[in-house]
């Protein structure tokens, strides 16, 4: 039983952050093993790496060094503990893939709180709804219609480690329903599950000069998706990956005046899972198999291997060698204006080499800030047309509790010096 939406919906999800690989033994397919110099990696749940807020979107899908939110818990949980506010929450929705099918998305809720000086806690749900899905048998006859979708729950802590450092860790609990329990070529199928964590480090030196212009100079590295492998069936001889990414980038802010600042920005990012090997191919292009019933390789190493061995042998695992890891790195830079800390305009460039997924696109973003609330907004233009990711829009709705505390006389009981309430800011 094949599935014609789901199955176009997921491959393309494969096309971009990382392929959704979806069967009952870890085979890699023809097309991906080929000795063409494709090496698109792909994993499960790739909805996990999806850049889930605007104002990160706008930046070209960065955000382990940039000024810490209530949406660091995607991009590194080191950096909460510089958090600028006391609380803050956000709710992020994107319609993702329209240009292929019209109802996919993915919503995003963030929430941090600072504990004292040193410490915050955080925690967001994401999730990722693939849309009306109708189930057809061999034959083509209906069944029913479905949802399937996928989420993930985190919590996480960040503490201060000096007065520039910080760290934090933080936990995932991972949910996959891609066929709500439908026999897929005759096996029953089960949701898959995974646990996972995060480990982010940040630096934050706000007492930097440039020109004579105070500069805040940002440093973040993070390792997130850290987790078992993901299992759709009891007859799945192998789990997949889940898209353990490495982040690390800088940015840095000076301030022009008491009304203009301007933040430039870079980031780069690899998947820490199993780069694709070339396997031994008869004169047909047949994959050729051993007597241990795996597959011959020519170049590279077996991709079945435990999710700490994949994790570490990826940064030297490639059919390529060292130039073949360096083009598995994706980098993103990106500028963002504000004015009065009132409006912010931005934009980035994201580039992903051919050999790797062709990612190749710019984004604009804007937002505004009034009070209590915050709005941003972003669009992805792709550099080649009748791209799956292109007029991509992301809307974040913030909320600022301190500005909420202010608002409300949070500050009403303290007197003046003359007795008479001190007016709330």
């Amino acid at each position: 039983m094949f599935l014609k939406k789901i199955k176009k919906g997921l491959i393309f999800l494969g096309g971009i952050s990382s392929t959704v690989t979806f069967g009952f033994a870890q085979q890699p397919s023809e097309q991906d093993l080929s000795n063409t110099g494709n090496q698109t990696i792909t994993t499960a749940v790739p909805f996990l790496i999806i850049s889930p807020d605007a104002k990160a979107g706008g930046y070209a899908d960065q955000g382990v060094a940039t000024e810490a939110d209530a949406n660091s818990m995607h991009w590194n949980i080191g950096k909460l503990a510089h958090a600028p506010k006391d609380m803050s929450i956000s709710v992020s929705y994107t319609p993702w893939l329209r240009q292929l099918v019209p109802d996919i998305n993915l919503a995003y809720l963030g929430f941090y709180k600072k504990i004292g000086s040193r410490t915050a806690i955080g925690a967001s749900l994401r999730y990722f709804s693939l849309g009306d899905i109708t189930f057809t048998d061999n034959n083509g006859n209906t069944i029913g219609q479905y949802n399937p979708n996928e989420f993930a729950i985190d919590a996480g802590a960040s503490l201060k480690l000096s007065e520039y450092w910080s760290g934090g860790v933080a936990f995932r609990f991972i949910y996959s329903n891609l066929t709500l329990g439908q026999n897929v070529q005759g096996a029953a199928t089960n949701p898959g599950l995974a646990g996972a964590g995060d480990v982010g480090f940040f630096y934050q030196n706000p007492d930097k000069k440039l020109f004579k212009k105070p500069v805040t100079w940002r440093f973040g590295v993070a390792i997130t998706n850290i987790g078992n492998k993901i299992k759709y069936s009891d007859v799945q001889a192998n789990g997949d990956y889940i898209p353990i990414n490495l982040r690390l980038g800088t940015s840095n802010s000076i301030q022009i005046d008491d009304y203009n600042k301007f933040t430039l920005s870079v980031e780069l990012s690899k998947l820490m899972v199993p780069s694709v090997p070339v396997y031994d191919r008869d004169s047909n292009g047949v994959i050729q198999y051993g007597p241990d019933g795996k597959p011959l390789l020519v170049a590279g190493m077996d991709p079945n291997r435990n999710v700490i061995s994949g994790m570490f042998s990826s940064l030297w695992d490639s059919p390529r060698g060292f130039y073949g890891e360096m083009l598995e790195f994706t980098i993103a830079t990106g500028v963002e204006y504000w004015y009065n800390n009132l409006f912010r305009a931005a934009a980035g460039f994201f580039y992903e080499p051919r050999v790797s997924g062709n990612r190749q696109y710019f984004t604009v973003g804007a937002g505004v800030r009034y009070k209590i609330f915050g709005l941003d907004f972003s669009y992805l233009i792709p550099t080649v047309q009748r791209n799956p990711l292109e007029h991509t829009v992301r809307f974040t709705l913030s909320f600022n509790f301190d500005a909420f505390k202010k608002k409300t006389g949070g500050d009403s009981n303290k007197k003046s010096k003359g007795g008479k309430s001190a007016p709330v800011e």
